[in-house]
């Protein structure tokens, strides 16, 4: 990863200067990682059906990814996984459950978001991300595609961005809420480009898409899929992947480097989290389980249908993940003094 750009390092400051280091909260991250509960599990685990908690709503990207991988995991396991959804608050109400779960058969699937930044965006989180959850597997990630409308001004990437900057305020891009890595990912492009379009939170990535083709805005980050599906039917038009380098995803599309954008490196993700009670033995065999369950060729298959980059890391592995995403998204929310409303 390339070194934090002296605006990053400034804002981190500030974080420390708050009490909320984003650099503390990593490094409890890869102490608390390593960290073996007293509990022993029970020598026949599973002994009942585990349950996987998903924040949000039934046919979402995370119910989908959550329902793909527990039938191979039952089989695995030798029980019935079910998967329990339970919506809302951004996921963090699917998260806590799993947080406060003391049964040793309840995980959740979440996205970055519920493992990383919330309670910075919102300190009355209920439950703390580092200190509650224990990481098992990174399962899958995504870039954004920063797109605009098609008849945006510039010829070239270069030129838009010139455009956009002589706009100043009077563009306006959306996301799907505030505190979603939509909003904090424009923050941060904010940072790199001087540009200053106004934040307008939309419900989802699909509204976002409507208002960008109806002219109501003038740039937003959708999920791959959502973006290319636009671009080639000719409604929008793709500036470039928030990745460091071009996506499998959509390959056809440029990176951020490629429009002129350096060192910008920004994806969302979804991995699977237990209780940070839950025995460190039962969570090493979920690791190993979901590592060999997602790098499988027919689950690779689908998670790509569905828009994802398969990874299936160690605990380790997310944890360093949940380290690095923290101080970068912390660094943003800190510096640009974003709240969760």
């Amino acid at each position: 990863m390339s070194h934090p750009t002296p605006v990053l390092r400034r804002s981190l400051l500030v974080l420390a200067l708050a009490g909320l280091s984003a650099g503390a909260w990593a490094q409890t991250a890869s102490r608390t990682a390593t960290t073996t509960p007293a509990a022993a599990p029970a020598p026949n685990w599973p002994s009942k059906p585990v349950r996987i908690v998903v924040g949000f709503p039934a046919g979402s990207s995370p119910d989908l990814t959550a329902r793909t991988l527990a039938e191979p995991l039952s089989k695995m396991l030798g029980q019935p996984v079910i998967v329990e959804n339970k919506v809302g608050a951004g996921g963090n109400i699917g998260a806590d459950a799993v947080a406060k779960a003391t049964d040793n058969h309840t995980i959740g699937l979440m996205i970055n978001g519920n493992m990383t930044i919330a309670k910075l965006l919102n300190p009355k989180v209920p439950y703390d991300p580092i200190k509650d959850l224990a990481p098992i597997s990174l399962i899958g990630v995504s870039p954004l595609v920063l797109t605009a409308p098609v008849n945006s001004p510039g010829a070239t990437s270069s030129e838009f961005f010139v455009a956009a900057r002589n706009a100043g305020d009077k563009w306006s891009y959306g996301s799907p809420g505030v505190g979603t890595v939509g909003h904090i990912g424009m923050e941060l492009l904010k940072t790199k480009t001087n540009i200053n379009p106004v934040h307008v939170p939309y419900p989802g990535y699909p509204q976002v898409a409507t208002a960008m083709v109806a002219g109501d805005l003038q740039l937003s980050m959708l999920p791959p899929a959502l973006a290319n599906a636009q671009v080639k039917a000719g409604k929008l038009r793709a500036i470039g992947v928030t990745s460091s380098g071009r996506s499998p995803l959509v390959p056809e599309l440029p990176s951020m480097s490629e429009a002129g954008v350096n060192g910008f490196n920004l994806e969302i993700w979804n991995a699977m989290a237990a209780p940070r009670s839950m025995p460190q033995p039962i969570v090493n065999k979920l690791s190993a389980a979901f590592s060999e369950i997602a790098r499988s060729p027919e689950i690779r298959a689908k998670l790509f249908q569905q828009g994802w980059q398969v990874v299936g890391s160690s605990s380790e592995g997310l944890a360093n993940r949940i380290k690095t995403d923290t101080n970068l998204l912390g660094g943003v929310i800190a510096m640009r003094g974003i709240k969760a409303e």
